[in-house]
């Protein structure tokens, strides 16, 4: 009769796993499975259990990683994420405390924000630090670090 409840706790983590796909879940449902196994054996219940935390354990700590570093999709900025860093040109004085300032991105006007709140006069070179909505916060470029 345990093997049926480990089967059924083995299929429960199949179905988070699939659900979530953060692999956590599957090492669990391996653990599950070494339990069921062990019911085989005849195992007692606490024996069965200690194989099911052991193996878990054990795939958790040592195979999970491994796995995530072969897994682990790679990430690349896209839209406004990809602003950030970009030096741009700045095409209106930005002034934050008369709510002025514009810079143009890829022929686009934002507004934009000094992120040290100092004034940036039309034509300096800035860099994006952040977005925030449609406003861009920005720095001069020369004090930015790694301009793109």
């Amino acid at each position: 009769m345990d093997t049926v409840y480990w089967f059924i706790a083995m299929i429960v983590f199949f179905a988070v796993e699939g659900a979530t796909v953060s692999l956590v879940s599957i090492w669990f449902a391996g653990g599950a499975m070494a339990a069921m196994i062990a019911t085989l054996f005849s195992a007692t219940f606490s024996v069965q259990l200690t194989v099911f935390v052991v193996v878990s354990a054990l795939c958790l700590f040592i195979l999970r990683p491994l796995f995530r570093k072969y897994i682990r999709p790679s990430v690349t900025a896209t839209n406004i994420n990809a602003l950030v860093g970009k030096v741009v040109l700045v095409t209106e004085a930005i002034r934050n405390l008369e709510g002025e300032g514009a810079v143009k991105v890829n022929d686009v006007t934002w507004t934009a924000r000094s992120t040290g709140g100092n004034c940036i006069e039309p034509g300096s070179k800035v860099q994006i630090d952040r977005v925030e909505g449609s406003k861009v916060y920005v720095s001069p470029a020369q004090a930015a670090v790694g301009t793109k």
